[in-house]
């Protein structure tokens, strides 16, 4: 996942809001010294983390990040499984269950994959540079393992146990759409009172403050293809059908229809088309992003794609495309607005801001874990950075202790409700 600070075209508006909500008491000196002592390990757990490299292809990567999520929430005390995903790589899941004394049940999530291909710390290596720390995958989503980890230990060495059943699920596809862990996290979450969901917040001065993320967009994936005729280019071009040129005439034609569709985002980011410079290409396909926060999106895409390819430009071409659902989109209720407002009566105990980001077009697991309503679920409870997805990614150190005692303060806030 990767929340952007930049409009999204007819999905929404990445706002930020400072709203008023209701004070807890003085800040627990005992959680903020705790996290304060802890920020040192937190940073080497994130040296450990970054140097494995676990590309969401990357299955050996991937198993070594799965070792050691596993080993670290067994030392605090977790019955751990792993699931393999359903599909893709086949790497695992690695879920781990606490049993408590209280009446809540609550779930935290973060992906243990990053975008990066295998060998890239030689060109991007870990590196720190004044309050930044420097690696791929360390703000996202390494930083909410981290979070989540830590966090855990505070709570666990203050003999905290006030919850009915405490999971915690790290999954390896975040980045390619949750294809085979999402339906498990969908599975788990439901089982749950409350998520929260451990993608990174946006690092200032990029944003003004940190914040709590209410929404993210759903995906789908787009096909065009186009079948023409071959022929001559040299000899004979009036003989073919050419299918590149049909194509281009259907993306141009279909580049602006999501914004008939209020909810929706669609853009074709690649294109293939013939073998040979000689020959005029028969086929043609074409791939878009697309982007939804409304449940019926993809029928609606699906249904306006279909319409506006019966215009064509080549005469005895054919023309199909097809909408294919991928993560659905998270939208939080008032429950979740409402704890984000907590989150930000929790870290005013500290002196600091917290912001509300209504919507960002970077898809997220929180998608899952909201699907059938029944949780509670908010997002971006991991540590501040940028650059993710790019290079030079990178997490704020001074974040930290505020995340920590984010985190340790709202579980144990949520612990305390019957």
């Amino acid at each position: 996942m990767k929340p952007a600070i930049k409009r999204l075209a007819s999905v929404g508006l990445f706002s930020l809001t400072l709203a008023a909500s209701p004070a807890f008491a003085a800040a627990d000196e005992k959680l903020r010294t705790a996290a304060e002592q802890a920020k040192p390990a937190v940073i080497e757990s994130l040296h450990d983390m970054v140097m494995i490299e676990s590309g969401s292809a990357d299955v050996e990567g991937l198993k070594r990040m799965a070792d050691f999520t596993e080993a670290r929430l067994k030392a605090l005390g977790a019955k751990t499984e792993r699931r393999k995903t359903t599909q893709g790589a086949g790497a695992d899941i690695v879920i781990g269950t606490f049993e408590g004394t209280g009446t809540k049940k609550l779930m935290l999530i973060a992906h243990m994959d990053t975008v990066y291909e295998h060998g890239i710390l030689a060109s991007q290596p870990y590196k720190v540079d004044g309050n930044r720390v420097y690696g791929p995958g360390i703000a996202d989503d390494k930083g909410g393992i981290a979070v989540i980890l830590h966090s855990l230990k505070i709570l666990n060495d203050a003999g905290w146990r006030d919850y009915a059943k405490l999971t915690v699920a790290f999954n390896p596809d975040e980045e390619v759409g949750s294809i085979g862990s999402g339906e498990i996290i969908a599975e788990l979450a439901d089982q749950h009172d409350v998520v929260l969901s451990c993608e990174p917040t946006v690092a200032p001065p990029v944003a003004r403050n940190e914040s709590l993320l209410l929404g993210a967009s759903g995906t789908a994936t787009g096909t065009m293809e186009v079948k023409g005729k071959a022929s001559h280019a040299g000899a004979a071009p009036q003989l073919g059908r050419n299918a590149l040129l049909e194509l281009a005439h259907q993306l141009l034609q279909t580049q602006d229809i999501a914004k008939t569709i209020p909810g929706t985002q669609l853009n074709w980011t690649t294109a293939k088309a013939g073998t040979v410079r000689n020959q005029i290409p028969e086929s043609a396909t074409a791939g878009a992003d697309i982007r939804l926060t409304i449940p019926d999106g993809v029928q609606k895409l699906q249904a306006a794609l279909d319409e506006k390819i019966k215009t064509r430009l080549i005469p005895d071409t054919e023309v199909s495309v097809k909408v294919v659902a991928g993560r659905p989109p998270f939208v939080a209720d008032d429950r979740g607005r409402a704890l984000a407002k907590e989150g930000q009566a929790i870290y005013g105990e500290i002196d600091r801001q917290l912001a509300i980001a209504e919507m960002t077009g970077g898809a997220t697991d929180a998608g899952y874990a909201a699907r059938s309503g029944k949780a509670i679920v908010v997002e971006s409870f991991g540590l501040a950075g940028w650059g993710y997805h790019a290079r030079d990614e990178y997490i704020d150190t001074d974040s930290i202790v505020p995340r920590l005692y984010l985190m340790t303060r709202m579980l144990t806030e949520l612990g305390k409700r019957k």
